[in-house]
């Protein structure tokens, strides 16, 4: 996507990642439902509805939030490895604490951060905080750093998701 001068960009629907599908297959985790993703507590609701990059404003298609972009990223990943069941006792939950992405002329950066949870039958099993960043170099040319930047910061959603499927203490809360 090509994107110069003042716009809304809507960031693209998340896809499967095959590399999570398989991570979640070989966890040996149980069928689980996803319950809210939502800004956290005290965070300010911008953070949860758009991004700049340069002079544009990047926001999620799932109404405006980034909570529920990850978690709909995490739900494709959990769905194509045949993971995912709204009628488990098990359910993630997660309160987006970071999104952040600066795009200079030069080192760019983005980080996404959420506190994700699970709950079974009510009891948590897991609360715990993860962040996924990255660094590159973005062009000073706009129409070659915007789509970049987008790229990367759609990467970030997949790396946290990768984070959470990796966690040791995540996969012994999801067994219990």
């Amino acid at each position: 996507m090509l994107a110069t001068g003042c716009a809304q960009i809507q960031m693209g629907a998340p896809v499967p990642s095959v590399d999570n599908m398989q991570l979640a297959r070989a966890s040996g985790m149980p069928l689980v439902a996803l319950g809210s993703f939502k800004p956290a507590p005290g965070v300010a609701a911008s953070l949860d509805q758009g991004v700049s990059v340069r002079t544009n404003t990047v926001y999620s298609p799932y109404d405006h939030s980034f909570a529920k972009y990850l978690k709909e990223a995490l739900a494709v990943d959990l769905a194509a490895a045949g993971l995912l069941d709204p009628a488990s006792r098990r359910t993630i939950e997660a309160d987006l604490t970071d999104s952040r992405l600066d795009v200079p002329s030069g080192q760019a950066e983005g980080s996404v951060a959420a506190r994700f949870s699970v709950t079974r039958e009510g009891a948590r099993m897991f609360d715990k905080e993860l962040r996924a960043s990255a660094q590159w170099e973005a062009p000073f040319v706009g129409a070659e750093a915007i789509p970049a930047a987008l790229n990367q910061y759609g990467l970030l959603y997949r790396k946290l998701v990768r984070q959470l499927l990796e966690d040791r203490e995540f996969q012994a809360a999801l067994r219990r």
